[in-house]
């Protein structure tokens, strides 16, 4: 076998075992759903779901944050969360814990944040970027998940 062709198999071998690992520990948001509408001048909880998983992780941080959409000759327009998330609403670490209230729920956690003052109404991208270490080599992992909003007017 050449060194080309050793190399490709290598590279093949580690996408069949890294990418399903990956995948294997991502997050979702339970709440609030997609098309929820939410006041603009109101404390909401964003919860965090990270399913179980075979593989170990360590979790390491989440950044909660909120992106206005813009209205294109009558489309909505919603940038790309993977290229610039918005306004942070929440920094910090994760700690996903199982419900002790009888719900049958995955692993997550809940946190309160604030529509930023100024936010207009219309719709939103509310993200979730997650950060964690996967499998026994402490693999480092990011990724972004995404629900579209709608911000109310509190008048």
């Amino acid at each position: 076998m050449t060194l080309s062709a050793m190399s490709r198999l290598f590279l093949f071998l580690v996408c069949i075992v890294v990418v399903p690992l990956s995948q294997a520990q991502s997050v979702a948001i339970g709440y609030p759903s997609a098309g929820s509408t939410i006041s603009s001048s109101s404390n909401f909880t964003v919860e965090v779901d990270r399913p179980n998983s075979l593989t170990g992780s360590t979790e390491v941080s989440v950044i909660i944050s909120l992106r206005p959409c813009t209205t294109s000759s009558g489309s909505i327009v919603c940038a790309s969360p993977t290229e610039e998330m918005g306004t942070v609403l929440y920094n910090g670490g994760y700690n996903p814990q199982y419900s002790d209230t009888g719900e049958e729920k995955p692993p997550h956690q809940n946190f309160s944040v604030a529509v930023p003052q100024g936010l207009e109404a219309g719709y939103a991208l509310l993200s979730v970027g997650h950060v964690a270490l996967v499998g026994a080599g402490n693999s480092p992992m990011f990724e972004v998940v995404y629900v579209d909003v709608q911000i109310a007017s509190s008048d």
